[in-house]
């Protein structure tokens, strides 16, 4: 357990929270402390899906501006690599993980709500890449994520506008995936997590490295890479269990082997 952030482990669910108030600016502490969660629920069979929580009023509201400030392009180009995989530690996690958003969401916060799978976004929230204002750029996966998610054109505006969007603009774009009232927001990523609880973990596992992994090849090379990953699931207990469920019309009772 790290000092701003913790994995709290609760009914099949990790939540990777955030407290390091008021605002949780990511600084490099909280940055390696994220790492270290992501490797936590990575690890942790009890862990069947993560949550990546801020608390009730802000989920992460961008990097620490006061610690980058004085920094030259040396040390910035020696620190830049390790915030990104920071970042990227919550994205390789091999389990469904969702952003639960409250408050704001904005530079590192949004790309740390990036590297989810899903956003859970409060009715209020404010979600944007304003680091244009700053004179730079989102530096830990803003500009490549986010442009995967919405598309190049509306992540061009965001990113070189800086604006903030708001929930119900975030959901028309693709980067909300539920809004919710701000005081129902972990409950609902809780209900959007639990159906995978008591699924077939390693076919979970291959879903999310397909589709990510696909992103990042050409076509055939993508097909090539599931058409694996489908062989392999011919190797697991929960590919017989649940074949033989379906032929003896039962549901399955999946082991996560």
């Amino acid at each position: 357990m790290g000092e701003f952030v913790r994995l709290e482990t609760r009914d099949g669910i990790g939540t990777i929270r955030l407290d390091r108030p008021p605002m949780n600016a990511l600084n490099t502490q909280v940055q390696e402390e994220l790492r270290a969660a992501a490797s936590a629920a990575t690890t942790d069979p009890e862990v069947r899906a993560v949550i990546v929580y801020g608390g009730e009023k802000v989920f992460a509201a961008g990097a620490d501006i006061k610690e980058m400030a004085d920094m030259s392009y040396v040390d910035m180009s020696e620190r830049a690599a390790d915030l990104s995989s920071a970042l990227g530690a919550i994205a390789r996690i091999p389990k469904p993980v969702v952003a639960a958003i409250t408050g704001y969401a904005l530079g590192g916060g949004c790309e740390l709500a990036l590297a989810c799978d899903w956003r859970v976004v409060a009715e209020d929230a404010k979600l944007g890449q304003p680091e244009i204002k700053l004179g730079i750029i989102p530096g830990a996966g803003g500009t490549q994520r986010l442009a995967r998610l919405i598309g190049p054109a509306r992540a061009k505006d965001l990113i070189m506008s800086g604006r903030m969007v708001d929930a119900s603009e975030a959901l028309r774009i693709g980067l909300a995936d539920r809004v919710a009232p701000a005081g129902e927001v972990y409950d609902a990523a809780v209900a959007l997590v639990q159906p995978y609880l008591r699924g077939p973990v390693q076919a979970l596992r291959a879903a999310k490295l397909a589709v990510d992994g696909g992103l990042d090849m050409a076509l055939n090379s993508a097909l090539a890479w599931e058409s694996q990953l489908f062989a392999a699931l011919f190797a697991t207990d929960d590919r017989r269990e649940g074949m033989a469920a379906f032929v003896a019309k039962r549901k399955p009772d999946f082991t996560g082997r």
